[in-house]
């Protein structure tokens, strides 16, 4: 934190400040005054803070604000990042990104031998269905470069080939940026398959004419309808890491399956079937085999305590959700009582059982309702920081100082993470049961599966299992190891561009070669500031979610906001002749040309226009319903300004620069 504040004091003076931000002076101090005089505050953003190639350092900025202030670890306080729908955390929680198994265990050997265990599989049965190890142990393309791994060059990508298939799972074409290249991945694909409850806009992208050179003859294309969530069973994970379970309202319709009857279905085709259900019961719907939906979770409580994914029961979260009302709306803490179909003494319980929540059963933890919260001892829900990055940097020491610890904790300063090692050398060895030290030897707090370190370390000792650190303000192994500002790639400020240039462009990032001075410069030589003027940014309504296919095909939600529009500054549009209501062309570097309704409003600034990103179903001004399956059209239907972004990457996250590009706007 030391080093932090040199920065500032050094470089961020409110006049720099206001130069960069465009926010007076005098309003950044009443924010100021205001957080610092009314502890604790939280901090709370949802995308604007990580769509751009500078995400990373806005987000850790704000951390350490709150750190400053001391607003972390307290109800009130943190940081917090709201999700757009429900279980986006709690699908990141179980191994989506290309570079984690789930529950963030990452993809070395180590990690996969853990699951092998778990998934009650052959290590080197896994090895066998990569088709190189350098395969299994490198993280792959993110979801927001598909793109760039069907068109980039061959030599140029981390990998024997390019992308050749491309499943689009339950995820909308039109919240991803550069949709004129996307039009062209698609073509060149050999395989696209669409699996969601409704076809989306890629199903009518797939079909729309695109040019001839990049039409792949052979591609296929598959749409496999998926049930909706009134139509299946399971747990989900909110915001702040509490759980909930969902109960099936109806039957699938149709011929929709469950994902996890379509997996298993995948799974069976590709020949490992067997391997991937070995934890699963199976049960007949529709006539055909489904893995069991709470087995689904007991595998994941039985691996993942990385997160503290391990205490949250099929049967633990059923009984809260039949006793929501005995818990406190504002603590999440139960006020007691037991579940009479079960007898379950859920006291103490918090609802949901926020993660990290430890699961043996000697232990019953109740769930951690705020991060980092020294004031409890860990057995009820305290915490402190994770050891996740050694003990000592350049002669700094990174463990806590002494009186720094969780309440109640029988170590009064900083320790590292508890392995088998640290439990003999501490003498804790000998509190591990005869089976629990068989299970234990040559194993950590993470790959223990037993429980037994879990349950010594937090139980008998008070101490939390992931260590006792500081804060990590300073991220050495990132591009800014304080965070900077950089200016956008495409920017209309070429004068700060020469103050605040981005990074330098990767070579291999994420299997790709990722371009960050090389388009600001091209930017700035070809004066593209001037071309296009005004900042565009995007951003949700209401109304809809994600990309809005569900919504949008919703008659009563569809009546709601049933024009895909652009909102202008009232001199911007007295400047372009356009009046409220009108048609104007949105126009962008890529090529784009976007057909929109005219909002004038006072909402967006006069450098400024904003635009959701909600909308699909109409491309450069014309109409795609004749290319959506035959029925399956959503009732509303406009531009997606996704067809008009531009490229741009965060530099840690690979997260795509959504929230700021320019355009022109001109009347229709």
């Amino acid at each position: 934190m030391d080093k932090v504040k040199l920065e500032v004091m050094a470089n961020w003076t409110p006049d720099k400040v206001e130069e960069v931000c465009g926010v007076k002076e005098a309003q950044v101090l009443r924010v100021a005054r205001l957080m610092s005089e009314n502890r604790p505050s939280t901090l709370v953003w949802c995308m604007g803070q990580t769509q751009h190639s500078i995400g990373n350092a806005m987000v850790r900025a704000s951390c350490i604000l709150q750190l400053a202030l001391g607003n972390v670890g307290k109800s009130g306080g943190g940081t917090n990042i709201f999700r757009g729908h429900d279980n986006v955390q709690g699908a990141t929680d179980v191994g989506p990104n290309p570079d984690s198994l789930p529950g963030y265990y990452g993809i070395v050997e180590g990690a996969w031998k853990h699951y092998a265990k778990v998934w009650g599989v052959d290590y080197e049965w896994i090895k066998k269905q990569f088709a190189s190890p350098a395969m299994m142990s490198k993280p792959g393309i993110t979801v927001s470069r598909w793109i760039d791994g069907v068109l980039e060059k061959n030599e140029l990508i981390d990998q024997d080939s390019n992308l050749r298939g491309v499943f689009y799972w339950g995820h909308s074409p039109n919240s991803q940026t550069r949709g004129l290249e996307m039009k062209r991945a698609m073509d060149k694909l050999d395989l696209l398959v669409v699996v969601d409850p409704y076809p989306s806009a890629t199903a009518a992208m797939a079909a729309m004419p695109g040019k001839p050179e990049d039409l792949n003859p052979n591609r296929a294309v598959y749409l496999l309808p998926a049930a909706t969530q009134f139509e299946t069973s399971g747990s989900v994970t909110a915001s702040n890491r509490s759980i909930q379970w969902r109960e099936k309202v109806i039957e699938p319709l149709w011929e929709s399956r469950s994902d996890h009857m379509i997996m298993y279905q995948f799974a069976e085709k590709l020949g490992f079937g067997k391997e991937f259900v070995k934890n699963y019961k199976l049960q007949k719907v529709g006539g055909m085999d489904e893995p069991v939906v709470e087995d689904i979770l007991r595998e994941i409580n039985k691996a993942t305590w990385t997160s503290g994914y391990t205490g949250q029961s099929p049967e633990r979260l059923k009984a809260h959700m039949r006793n929501m009302h005995l818990f406190d709306v504002k603590t999440l803490r139960a006020k007691g009582g037991k579940d009479k179909e079960t007898g379950y003494d859920f006291t103490g319980d918090y609802f949901g059982l926020p993660w990290p929540c430890y699961g043996t059963p000697e232990l019953k933890h109740p769930g951690s309702p705020n991060l980092y919260d020294t004031s409890k001892h860990v057995r009820y829900g305290g915490g402190n920081f994770r050891a996740n990055f050694g003990v000592e940097r350049v002669g700094v020491i990174l463990l806590a100082e002494n009186g720094s610890h969780s309440l109640g904790a029988d170590i009064t300063t900083g320790y590292p993470e508890f392995d088998h090692v640290l439990l003999k050398k501490l003498g804790w060895w000998d509190d591990l049961t005869e089976d629990e030290k068989k299970a234990a030897e040559g194993k950590n707090w993470k790959t223990d599966l037993s429980g037994g370190i879990q349950r010594v370390v937090l139980k008998v000792h008070g101490c939390h299992v992931f260590g006792n650190a500081k804060a990590r303000a300073v991220v050495w192994n990132f591009p800014d190891a304080i965070p900077k500002h950089r200016e956008p790639l495409y920017g209309t400020r070429p004068d700060l561009v020469a103050k605040y240039p981005t990074h330098d462009d990767k070579k291999a990032f994420w299997r790709l070669p990722t371009l960050f001075k090389t388009v600001q410069q091209k930017n700035i030589a070809d004066k593209v500031y001037e071309k296009f003027p005004l900042i565009m940014t995007s951003g949700r309504l209401v109304e809809y979610e994600g990309g809005g296919e569900e919504t949008r095909s919703n008659p009563w939600l569809a009546e709601l906001q049933q024009e895909m529009f652009v909102e202008i500054n009232p001199k911007v549009a007295a400047d372009k002749g356009i009046r409220n209501g009108d048609r104007a062309w949105v126009s962008t570097p890529t090529g784009a040309r976007l057909n929109v309704q005219a909002l004038v409003t006072e909402r967006v600034g006069p450098d400024t226009v904003f635009m959701p990103f909600h909308f699909s179903g109409r491309w450069q001004g014309a109409d795609m319903l004749a290319y959506y399956p035959n029925g399956a059209a959503p009732v509303v239907r406009g531009e997606a300004i996704n067809t008009a972004t531009t490229y741009g990457y965060d530099s840690v996250t690979m997260m795509q620069e959504t929230k700021t590009t320019v355009c022109n706007i001109e009347r229709a």
